[in-house]
């Protein structure tokens, strides 16, 4: 039950940053420009900071076990989402992009640091890195309407990869860095959560509500992204042993929340229908107040 009341006091937290940042853009202090700048800030500064300090943690047997298995996992449950999607939305691209992809670097990221410590993170490391993957590749082929050419350049040198393997060469490696670093990369994460959530205050200003309320489709993709996902994870996550509580919660929780707001760049970038990717993200970030806690709740009570 704590753990699933941190959750909701975090989620509520991240809402009314998210309000803060309707505010702000309203009142014209951050612009359409401005949000693209904070974008950039978080790609390339925050998130990478995020990622490298989940990974100054201690190397022992038992992480080293966790850190292969969660990969394992995190490439099922990614599967398991990818699947329940195209089943679910045959003919919808923009809804199959938003219920298969979560936004667990930026709303995932602090739930799990509030919940188990900052060295949990890690545990999501290989979900973060191929979420990232996936949705350059398969997700941008469904926006296009075929077939994306991947390249191994683009996936090294993408901030999240380069954090990834810097990460875990200083886990793999036991290196100890200085005082003033570790306290500069604390400085920088810290700004993850606030700038992401003033992101998606912006992307709320800019919707028309009573129209979209009007839109079952949206609940739809909610429904699956919220409940149908995390419930499909709950029950992959149940064959792994009790002793590894504290990956399997934090990989639920980046299969639970609300779909990333990456859909809706990719959706303006190709030409998709930007408005809908929008309230995909809004309307999913508003119910996921109800359903992460909720999803961690049932989880505790399931393992």
């Amino acid at each position: 039950m704590e753990n699933a009341l941190t959750v909701l006091m975090q989620v509520v937290i991240m809402l009314i940053l998210a309000g803060i940042g309707v505010i702000m853009f309203r009142a014209k202090k951050i612009s359409l420009e401005g949000s693209k700048t904070l974008g950039n800030i978080l790609i390339y500064l925050s998130l990478p900071a995020v990622i490298i300090n989940g990974f100054l943690v201690e190397r022992t047997a038992e992480r080293l076990t966790g850190l292969a298995l969660s990969a394992l996992l995190a490439a099922a449950t990614l599967f398991i989402a990818i699947v329940i999607s195209r089943l679910c939305f045959k003919n919808d691209a923009v809804a199959q992009f938003a219920a298969a992809f979560s936004n667990p670097g930026f709303f995932g990221v602090p739930i799990i640091v509030s919940c188990l410590g900052s060295g949990a993170v890690f545990y999501i490391a290989a979900y973060v890195a191929f979420l990232n993957l996936l949705q350059w590749t398969y997700g941008v082929s469904l926006l296009k309407g075929e077939r994306e050419r991947f390249t191994i350049k683009k996936l090294l040198v993408a901030p999240f990869f380069i954090a990834i393997v810097i990460g875990l060469i200083l886990f793999l490696t036991g290196v100890k860095l200085p005082e003033l670093v570790t306290k500069t990369l604390g400085f920088v994460s810290g700004l993850n959560t606030p700038l992401a959530m003033f992101t998606v205050g912006v992307y709320m200003a800019q919707i028309n509500v009573k129209d979209t309320v009007k839109k079952l489709q949206l609940y739809k993709v909610s429904l699956i992204k919220l409940a149908a996902i995390p419930a499909a994870a709950i029950l992959i996550l149940l064959a792994v042993p009790e002793k590894y509580f504290s990956m399997k919660l934090a990989l639920l929780i980046a299969v639970a929340c609300p779909t990333g707001s990456n859909i809706a760049v990719y959706a303006q970038l190709h030409n998709r229908d930007y408005a809908y990717a929008v309230e995909t993200v809004i309307v999913s970030t508003v119910f996921s107040i109800v359903t992460l806690p909720l999803a961690v709740r049932i989880a505790e009570l399931v393992w």
